[in-house]
C-alpha cells in the first residue's frame, strides 16, 4: 500500500511522494484521465529574463539533458507505466516542446494510444527572446490520446464550444501563462497555469472522475481537478513541492480562495456569465466526498471507504 504525503479533508486530493517510476508499478487503480509534463530535459546551462532580470533556466538534476536514445526509452517506460493506470475509455494529455514532444507522440503510437489532437499552447504574454536571432518562443504543445483505438473517449464539445463564443473550440487555444495570483504559496519552476489545466479537464472528463497526474510539481492539476468538481491523485518527487502542494490544496478550504481563483479563470468566468457554472459542482450535485463514497476504494488504499 503506497501511504500518501497528503490527503484532504474530503479525499478528493491525495499526493504521495516518491518516484513515480516506482510507485507507479504498486497500486492498480484505474483513472479517468491522466495529465502529464514530464520534464524537457532543458537545464544545460541557458539563460532567458524573468521580471527584467536575466536569469538561469537550470531548473534542478531532473531536467538534465538526456541523449535521443535516452529520452525515447524514459517516454517508454512512463507513458507505458500509465497506460496501465487509464480506464479503458481513459484519455492522456501530455505537455512539452519541441525538446521533447515529437518522441511522446512516438511513443504514444508505439504504445497503441490513439492520438486525438495536437494542441497548440499561443501563450498571450510570452518571455521575451533575449537574444534577438531566432523567432519568440510564445507556443507549447499538448498532445491529447486516448488508451484505446476502438473505445470512445469522453469529450464535452458543447461545453467547449459555449467556451469559445458558441463555435467549435480549435486545437490552438491563446491562454496565458502563469500569473502571480497562482503563486502565492511559492513557484515551481514549470508551473502550468490553471487556465490550461482547467480546460483540458473540463473537456475530457465528467464531474467526480478521478484524474492522476505522475509528475505533479505543485499540483495544478490537482487544483484545477478540484474547481472543476473532479478528484486527483499526484506523484511527485521533491518534498519542497510536495508541501507547497500541500498548502496550495489547504488554501481551497477557504471559500473566498476558491471564489477568487475561479475569477481569474477566463473559462469559469465565461460560464458564470453564460449560466453554467454548475458544470464545475460535484457528482449530480453532490460533493467530492458524497461522491468518494459511491465510487469505493481511493486510488493509494486498498481498502474501500
Amino acid at each position: 500500500m503506497i501511504e500518501t504525503f497528503y490527503k484532504s479533508n474530503n479525499n478528493d486530493f491525495l499526493l504521495a511522494q516518491g518516484d513515480t517510476f516506482h510507485l507507479l508499478k504498486d497500486f492498480s487503480f484505474k483513472f479517468d484521465m491522466i495529465f502529464a509534463d514530464p520534464p524537457y530535459f532543458l537545464s544545460n546551462g541557458g539563460i532567458s529574463l524573468q521580471s527584467g532580470k536575466v536569469v538561469c533556466v537550470n531548473k534542478g538534476d531532473w531536467d538534465k539533458g538526456k541523449t535521443p536514445e535516452e529520452l525515447h526509452k524514459f517516454n517508454m517506460e512512463w507513458l507505458g507505466l500509465c497506460r496501465d493506470k487509464l480506464k479503458d475509455n481513459g484519455s492522456i494529455w501530455v505537455s512539452g516542446t519541441y525538446h521533447n514532444i515529437f518522441s511522446v507522440a512516438n511513443c504514444l503510437t508505439e504504445l497503441d494510444y490513439k492520438i486525438l489532437n495536437v494542441i497548440t499552447w499561443q501563450k498571450t504574454n510570452p518571455p521575451v527572446n533575449i537574444s534577438c536571432r531566432f523567432f519568440t518562443y510564445s507556443t507549447e504543445f499538448i498532445i491529447w490520446a486516448r488508451k484505446c483505438k476502438k473505445v470512445p473517449h469522453k469529450y464535452h464539445y458543447e461545453l467547449m464550444k459555449k467556451l469559445n463564443d458558441n463555435k467549435q473550440m480549435t486545437d490552438v487555444w491563446r491562454l496565458p501563462a502563469i500569473g502571480r495570483w497562482e503563486k502565492s504559496c511559492g513557484k515551481h519552476p514549470t508551473q502550468k497555469p490553471l487556465s490550461v489545466l482547467t480546460r483540458i479537464i473540463l473537456a475530457s472528463t465528467d464531474k467526480g472522475d478521478w484524474i492522476l497526474d505522475p509528475f505533479s510539481g505543485s499540483s495544478t492539476t490537482g487544483i484545477a481537478a478540484n474547481l472543476c468538481g473532479r478528484r486527483f491523485a499526484g506523484i511527485e518527487q521533491e518534498e519542497e513541492f510536495c508541501k507547497m502542494s500541500k498548502a496550495r490544496r489547504e488554501e481551497l478550504d477557504t471559500d473566498s480562495v476558491k471564489a477568487d481563483l475561479k475569477r481569474h479563470i477566463v473559462d469559469f468566468k465565461t460560464l458564470e456569465s453564460s449560466g453554467q457554472a454548475n458544470q464545475s459542482d460535484g457528482v449530480n450535485g453532490m460533493g467530492c466526498e458524497e461522491a468518494s463514497n459511491i465510487y469505493g476504494a481511493l486510488p493509494f488504499d486498498t481498502k474501500p471507504l
